[in-house]
């Protein structure tokens, strides 16, 4: 566990200083004392980082249907169980998919030697003749230029390039990952690489969800490295280019799983919800820290120090961890479902998956009048950096089936510029998150989500969704980026 983090003199004095001026209780909020044992404990016990390293270092990788997602499911029980925090486990159906052996490489010309390509399958693919599979690539920049193209793209293997460099760049060119494969295929394409959708790369290959038409053909589909996306992009300048792909993945039927669910009842009012979600599985490779492991432990601190909050606030905190989320979002689609009775009762609903990072302020969808209940609730936080409404929406993949009910969303936006560094490779790994900046984003949602519990007013609903809002497919993308349509 790392040392725990002193309280600095600023975040002190403004936690236990007394007002000048006595204000209203709706307006200052609950007591310095209150901020104190929630945000002093959170940024001090170290409690998040070593839960972390539980989830990460012990359980590891958790795609939907895995093993080691079976064992999260426990952990997560046992843990809140350890807390005192009241959990029970809410049963979901899932997609189970797994990689299996995969490699790739251009044989050797007069040109060039051969080179080994970095490439993961993507996730949902089909696989390859257990022979392996080989045709010349051709190179495209969007989904419309393989239509272009025509007879061009026939027997060929699609390489999706693009020119991802920053974190709001995830947006614009998930769709080439995601959609990619289906568009390539109607084409007469026999395979389709992507680049990885990554601002840095060590020759790194970042996996994803894909997506098959239901009605169109299946091809393989794999991500590769940055580095090889350009290396095929100089071969082809000097001529035709070979790939040989071999990928044995496979779609099995679909396993049991759970969402675990986990509340801390409201003294006034326990039919109020204020919901706290993040998503329990990852992708095969790395150990998911970032993601969404950081979301995860940041959810389960905000309901283990608020459960020993004596009064409890006057509504119910409620935790999901949701299963699914990477491929397929059938956690949250289920509990929207099962609860679907009660959604009128969710006074907030808030979802942390853009990782472990320094918390930046409060984003709101709400309706009007929503920024002025929340804001003077967030001095505790000014210490921080993260104590003002801030632009941008929120929302969340596992949240977005509650948009129809008009649940308010809030979101605690953290500074997850590298976040795409290491999203859905090998590295997303413990030593990437910052035990600090991972203590100060748990501080911020267990103050946020006391606020929205406490304060005496709900916010208020936002508009109706128009047809376009619809949750569709899964969003991964980081409070107040671009979110694209899978995660």
């Amino acid at each position: 566990m790392p040392s725990v983090l002193p309280l600095s003199a600023a975040l002190l004095s403004l936690l236990t200083a007394a007002p000048k001026t006595p204000a209203p209780a709706a307006v200052t909020g609950p007591s310095p004392q209150v901020a104190e044992r929630l945000i002093g404990a959170a940024l001090t016990e170290g409690h998040a980082y070593a839960r972390l390293a539980e989830l990460t270092d012990g359980i590891g990788p958790r795609l939907s249907g895995s093993e080691g997602e079976k064992a999260a499911v426990a952990w997560a029980k046992r843990s809140f169980e350890a807390d005192g925090v009241k959990v029970w486990l809410e049963p979901v159906k899932v997609p189970r998919w797994v990689r299996g052996t995969e490699s790739g490489r251009v044989p050797g010309t007069e040109r060039y030697r051969e080179h080994r390509l970095a490439l993961m399958a993507l996730g949902g693919s089909v696989g390859t003749p257990a022979e392996g599979l080989t045709a010349e690539v051709i190179e495209v920049r969007s989904l419309e230029e393989v239509a272009a193209l025509g007879e061009k793209v026939k027997g060929k293997v699609v390489l999706f390039n693009h020119s991802m460099s920053v974190a709001a760049d995830y947006g614009k060119a998930a769709a080439l990952r995601t959609r990619g494969a289906s568009v390539a295929a109607k084409a007469g394409a026999v395979g389709m690489l992507v680049r990885s959708l990554a601002t840095a790369s060590l020759r790194s290959p970042h996996t994803g969800a894909m997506r098959y038409d239901e009605d169109g053909p299946r091809i393989p589909a794999a991500a590769v490295s940055v580095e090889d996306a350009e290396l095929l992009h100089r071969l082809l300048a000097g001529g035709p280019v070979k790939v040989e792909l071999k990928l044995g993945c496979q779609t099995l039927p679909d396993a049991d799983s759970f969402n675990v669910v986990a509340e801390v009842p409201g003294r006034e009012k326990p039919r109020e919800v204020v919901l706290l979600g993040a998503h329990l599985d990852s992708w095969d490779v790395g150990t998911g820290a970032h993601d969404d492991g950081a979301g995860v432990v940041m959810v389960m601190e905000a309901a283990r120090l608020i459960g020993k909050l004596k009064p409890a606030p006057r509504r119910t905190v409620r935790v999901v961890l949701f299963a699914n989320e990477e491929n397929g979002l059938k956690g949250g689609r289920a509990y929207a479902e099962a609860h679907a009775g009660e959604l009128a009762n969710h006074v907030a609903a808030l979802e942390m998956d853009a990782g472990g990072f320094k918390p930046l302020g409060v984003a709101l969808r709400a309706g009007p009048g929503g920024a002025e209940l929340v804001a003077p609730w967030l001095k505790p936080l000014e210490a921080l950096g993260a104590g003002s409404i801030v632009q941008g929406d929120a929302g969340g993949a596992d949240i977005s089936p509650l948009i129809p009910a008009r649940v308010p969303f809030v979101g605690v936006k953290v500074d997850s510029s590298r976040y795409f560094d290491v999203h859905h490779s090998e590295a997303d790994t413990l030593d990437k998150v910052d035990a600090k900046e991972l203590a100060q984003a748990t501080a911020a949602v267990a103050w946020v989500s006391y606020v929205l519990a406490e304060v005496p007013g709900v916010l208020p609903r936002p508009e109706a969704p128009l047809p376009a809002e619809a949750p569709k497919a899964p969003s991964a993308a980081p409070v107040g980026a671009p979110k694209p349509s899978a995660p």
